[in-house]
């Protein structure tokens, strides 16, 4: 199965990945405000869930009253829930400016459809570019802007097409480099204002459990000639590891000069 060179810099060792775990995360995570973007469902509900166990203060946000309310009623009174878009301009300045948050994680985004180049029109090759990363720009900016607090973490979720392509699901990759050099990009802003905000990018091989992840699981599984539970098994993360590596990027845990990191089924990579 080939892939491509991943450019990674520095594998985080185990013990490197764990020693914010524990007392250090308590202490450091413990009565944070954390926003996340896309938390009903996926990467952000596990981090919601991860976030309110290290004792912060979560909202969670998302299009979808309903799966808001199931996710209410599964977590309990520790959890608010805002419904709306974060597409809209308006909406994640409101979000920034009101709730003042620590944390922002943006784990919202697309399915995106799995097909040739040649079967897209624009709107559904470009879907991506027109959620996940319309999503991340606004609140991006909104925190540069405002300002967030010195301190703040910003974590944008994006994925490992950006590093490898999809070229089965249109501009989705396309959509997930450019969240990976907008992290970049705004993290330079930060540093030059003197802002202090942190900005990371967060790129998951293929997760296992989510609708995304067994799609690319079944059709480049295809592809290789294995099924996509082996495919999976070979390349794929889980919700619960994706959320681990979120909270060690809120806490400290990835080095000051690294502005993304891969996960994978070893731990994290950091990449150049």
């Amino acid at each position: 199965m080939k892939w491509l060179d991943t450019g990674v810099s520095h594998q985080l060792e185990p013990d490197e990945q764990s020693k914010k775990k524990g007392k250090d995360i308590m202490t450091s995570l413990r009565g944070k405000v954390a926003l996340v973007v896309g938390g009903s469902s996926g990467v952000g509900k596990a981090t919601v869930k991860a976030l309110l166990s290290e004792g912060a203060h979560v909202t969670a946000v998302a299009r979808g009253a309903d799966n808001l309310r199931v996710l209410k009623t599964e977590l309990g009174d520790g959890l608010a829930t805002i419904q709306g878009d974060a597409t809209d301009s308006a909406f994640a300045e409101r979000l920034l400016r009101e709730l003042r948050p620590d944390l922002v994680v943006l784990a919202a985004g697309v399915t995106p459809r799995m097909a040739r180049v040649d079967e897209f029109d624009w709107e559904s090759f470009s879907e991506a570019w027109n959620g996940d990363l319309k999503a991340s720009f606004h609140l991006v900016k909104q925190a540069l802007t405002l300002p967030l607090r010195p301190g703040s973490t910003v974590v944008l979720v994006s994925s490992g097409a950006a590093v490898d392509g999809s070229p089965l699901s249109g501009g989705y990759a396309g959509a997930k480099r450019m969240q990976w050099f907008l992290a970049s990009y705004a993290q330079k802003v930060s540093d030059a204002k003197r802002l202090g905000i942190r900005m990371l990018a967060v790129l998951p091989r293929p997760i296992d459990g989510t609708t995304i992840g067994a799609r690319a699981a079944e059709v480049y599984g295809k592809i290789n000639g294995v099924t996509a539970e082996a495919f999976m098994k070979r390349i794929g993360v889980s919700l619960d590891n994706v959320a681990s590596a979120i909270l060690t990027a809120l806490d400290g845990g990835v080095p000051a000069e690294i502005n993304s990191i891969l996960v994978t089924p070893t731990g994290i990579e950091t990449l150049k």
